[in-house]
């Protein structure tokens, strides 16, 4: 069948399957993909950067490739022949950025923001918080992962054209879920660090080749990020990556986690953790356990918050929040009440607040400092404990 004659559910004239939200920010926002090294040990992210406007811009497919329906199809469905189904629904869903557009420079530089996405997700499926984030005036690298946790990925072998796919594992029979986590999670962690490497080389003045040769040089990156000011960010197993790597590497100034799964860290590191975090949390996923970790956290260090968004599920922190209610049913089962767009705009406003306050920003994003403290409308400070899942 001709892909172009098939039913498109929505992201043409049918009102919309997926309608991620623009940035609200004084900026335009621009996004390209990176992928450096010629082994799993390299880096491969999404780039979402301040732009200038650009006539005509072209705006990047939300799921990029269709390899990743049949990785999504698989982990949220169990079923990867329902990737066929996934990618009419989806496949053709875009990001409001114009795909590699030009950077708008900034004298004094950038900020940095390392993003790292949760189990069985990749690069892409957080593009609503970092837009938004890119357009308050953030560089924000949104990793994927090569531990076997994303839906799937890849990485290009030194030979032409051939490229080595790295499917989503589960925890093998047989073997403990914390070691196979713990292992991972490290892993994550200093993929994070190879990232903030990967840009402080580019400011160095290194050359650095992009794989995937984009119509975009990472080299103009060079005078405009300011890296004595980067934090580190994930959502669920990508919240206690965050944390993690605020352990490993010193110039992460402070993590802001989404959902944070703190199962798979050890309980010696807790210790290690002596800089900010915030916690944003939804409803329905944490346990007690949970955020009695977070709290063992708190306790080291006084800047540490935990908030709780009412009236939030877990996925309300991706952008399948934007899904429609019953595409959105179908593959997650409950979702939250508060509407999604509020949603967002909480949890980036409070992680505007906290970044501003340990980067020591010259912004205004003070403004939203009430939401640290768990104060307005759907923001609590910790929250009653609803059903948990992963």
């Amino acid at each position: 069948t001709d892909p172009s004659v098939l039913p498109r559910f929505g992201c043409g004239s049918m009102g919309g399957m997926l309608a991620l939200p623009p940035g609200q920010g004084p900026h335009q926002v621009g996004c390209t993909d990176v992928m450096v090294g010629h082994t799993p040990q390299g880096v491969f992210l999404r780039l979402f950067y301040p732009c200038l406007p650009r006539a005509g811009a072209l705006q990047p497919l939300w799921i990029p490739r269709s390899e990743y329906c049949g990785g999504l199809a698989d982990v949220t469905l169990g079923r990867r022949w329902c990737s066929a189904l996934l990618s009419i629904a989806i496949g053709s869903c875009e990001v409001p950025v114009s795909w590699n557009g030009p950077l708008k420079p900034r004298s004094s530089g950038y900020p940095l923001i390392i993003f790292s996405h949760g189990l069985g997700a990749f690069r892409t499926l957080y593009s609503s918080i970092c837009t938004e984030l890119a357009s308050r005036g953030f560089v924000v690298a949104a990793l994927e992962h090569r531990d076997h946790s994303a839906a799937t990925t890849y990485f290009c072998t030194a030979e032409a054209g051939t490229e080595e796919w790295i499917p989503f594992q589960r925890v093998p029979q047989g073997q403990k879920e914390f070691y196979f986590r713990n292992k991972q999670v490290h892993q994550r962690a200093q993929e994070c660090v190879r990232a903030l490497r990967l840009f402080q080389g580019i400011a160095g003045g290194r050359t650095v080749p992009n794989i995937l040769h984009q119509d975009w040089d990472v080299s103009v990156l060079k005078d405009n990020l300011d890296l004595t000011k980067v934090a580190v960010m994930g959502h669920s197993f990508g919240g206690v990556t965050a944390v993690l790597a605020l352990v490993k590497e010193p110039s992460f100034r402070c993590a802001v986690a989404l959902d944070a799964w703190m199962f798979p860290l050890e309980n010696l590191l807790y210790t290690e953790v002596t800089k900010p975090v915030l916690f944003i949390n939804t409803e329905n996923f944490q346990t007690p356990e949970n955020v009695a970790k977070m709290k063992r956290l708190s306790t080291r260090n006084s800047q540490t918050r935990i908030v709780t968004v009412l009236g939030t599920v877990h996925e309300d922190q991706t952008d399948f929040a934007f899904l429609p209610g019953k595409l959105f049913s179908r593959i997650f089962g409950r979702r939250g009440t508060l509407d999604p767009h509020k949603a967002l705009a909480i949890t980036s406003r409070a992680a505007l607040a906290f970044l501003q306050r340990h980067l020591k920003l010259e912004e205004e994003f003070g403004q939203w400092d009430e939401l640290l403290e768990g104060v307005g409308d759907s923001v609590v400070p910790d929250a009653p404990f609803g059903r948990s899942h992963l």
